[in-house]
């Protein structure tokens, strides 16, 4: 009886930490994972950006202020790349901003709004925002999934043993949260 008990201590002791370990390895590659999505998005939108000022650049003669701003936010991305999710993320909010503010000109240019290339360029934009948004929803439940896990005991001692970190949400800045929070205004 007493070797049965010697037995399944030992394999208490010695499973759970392989267990959690395993775990926690898997929750943090579902984090990469999920990040690597967001990037996918990411790259999709750097891609459609000059094919819109290209299409845009013939009718806002006078709005090239706003195209070089795209632009070189655009440049600034990419050139900076991205290492970590917090430079991302605020990367990504002023990029956001300035194509806001091309679909806001937009509105003062009826022939551009009726012309297909653009009214195209909008939709693949705004469907690739939306995958953006459904990728930033899935990165961060992982990381929630991933930071809870890495916090709560008994897997805190695993954890801390082989130095799992905490990973960061990639969360909205002030300005686009309250930009979020407004209806957003479609006319046709």
């Amino acid at each position: 009886m007493s070797v049965v008990v010697i037995v399944l201590v030992v394999l208490v002791c010695v499973g759970y930490p392989i267990l959690a370990y395993n775990g926690l390895i898997s929750t943090r590659n579902r984090v990469k994972e999920a990040w690597s999505d967001i990037e996918t998005q990411l790259k999709r939108r750097y891609d459609l950006i000059p094919n819109l000022i290209a299409s845009v650049k013939g009718y806002m003669q006078h709005e090239s202020s706003t195209l070089e701003k795209i632009v070189a936010t655009r440049s600034a991305v990419l050139n900076q790349g991205v290492a970590n999710v917090k430079e991302a993320a605020a990367a990504e909010n002023q990029l956001s901003g300035a194509l806001k503010s091309i679909f806001a000109l937009s509105e003062s240019y009826p022939e551009l709004k009726a012309n297909q290339n653009f009214l195209e360029l909008q939709r693949d934009l705004r469907d690739t925002e939306d995958k953006i948004q459904a990728a930033r929803r899935f990165y961060n439940g992982n990381v929630m999934d991933y930071n809870t896990q890495i916090q709560q005991f008994p897997k805190v001692i695993i954890a801390g043993m082989f130095h799992f970190e905490k990973e960061t949400f990639f969360e909205l800045d002030e300005a686009e949260k309250k930009a979020a929070s407004k209806p957003v205004e479609v006319k046709f």
